[in-house]
């Protein structure tokens, strides 16, 4: 796939809206700019506001490993950043080349905010387009992460050979309760996440767990940053947005595309009505089933969770 090269000569208004415009696209866009506006744009990239939200054309991608391998991309959880897969990429090197997605609105490197599901599906469209030639070996998912895995199968604009669903839930609603829900988490999620802290009453149960749950909720911790310093540059508007559009955004059922094996981390002690909705999601999929948590394999057990990425790309079916 060959794809049209493109030079903007001038940062300015017109130039900028001009690189916007095709950087949309599947266009490999670059701009020509110096002196305040080069400084501005290697800091914080080419930024542009629609529907009240600030957003780039493109989005960060986290490269790492032996490009001679396999690619695999690797997508968080909801309000988690690139940097929540740092303790499986080594191991993770010694089969794949990885590339960690990172969300609008979830990124340290940059300004913007998370606007929705769609949005975020088509900037990474476009990079697998632009990069892989349209095709990629694996993705996984954790959690949220599942379900962009599964719009971007389902959607058959790209191609993935093995898309694993990292323990997903899979919730859905209609407009009205996923504002509700939304709304009601946005304040708790935002302090958390701001302060890098749990609440104070959090702290206090968590201090009076056995090892083993301690270990656990800890690994779901590291998971979000907690402890870590906090992310005060991630907005109210982003979360809002990643939870509400996750709600509303609707994957089919029944999904099937020729030359994709659909995986799923299936954590037991979910509940069984879990498993029903992957068997609904998915035609055929690949259960594989764990006498866990959600996204316990991921968060405590790195050596296990890569054996498992592993044997599903290999295909040994269980």
């Amino acid at each position: 796939m060959i794809l049209m090269r493109i030079l903007i000569y001038g940062a300015g208004v017109i130039g900028s809206l001009y690189a916007v415009l095709f950087a949309e696209t599947v266009y490999d866009t670059s701009i020509y700019a110096r002196g305040k506006r080069l400084e501005f744009l290697k800091k914080n990239g080419l930024l542009y506001k629609k529907n009240q939200n600030i957003r780039r054309p493109d989005m960060k991608f986290y490269e790492s490993g032996d490009s001679s391998k396999p690619v695999i991309f690797l997508f968080p959880g909801t309000c988690c950043l690139y940097s929540s897969f740092e303790h499986v990429l080594d191991r993770l090197h010694s089969y794949f080349y990885t590339v960690t997605v990172s969300y609008d609105g979830f990124d340290p490197n940059e300004k913007t905010e998370f606007y929705s599901m769609e949005d975020e599906c088509e900037k990474i469209e476009q990079e697998i387009k632009k990069k892989y030639d349209g095709r990629i070996k694996a993705a996984y998912g954790c959690s949220l992460g599942g379900s962009f895995v599964s719009l971007l199968i389902q959607r058959k604009r790209i191609h993935i050979d093995h898309g694993i669903i990292g323990s997903s839930d899979m919730d859905e609603a209609g407009r009205l309760v996923a504002k509700i829900k939304s709304s009601m988490v946005v304040p708790f999620m935002y302090k958390m996440i701001h302060t890098g802290a749990l609440p104070k009453f959090m702290q206090k149960k968590l201090n009076k767990t056995d090892e083993v749950k301690k270990e656990l909720y800890n690994g779901f911790l590291n998971m979000f940053g907690i402890g870590k310093g906090g992310n005060p540059w991630i907005t109210k508007q982003s979360i809002y947005n990643q939870f509400y559009s996750d709600l509303v955004t609707k994957v089919q059922h029944g999904i099937d595309v020729p030359g994709t094996t659909i995986h799923v981390f299936y954590a037991t002690k979910m509940g069984k009505k879990y498993e029903k909705r992957y068997w609904t999601y998915f035609k055929n999929p690949d259960i594989r089933r764990h006498n866990m948590q959600h996204e316990e394999l991921f968060c405590c057990h790195s050596a296990e969770w890569v054996k498992e990425v592993k044997k599903s790309v290999e295909g040994d079916r269980q």
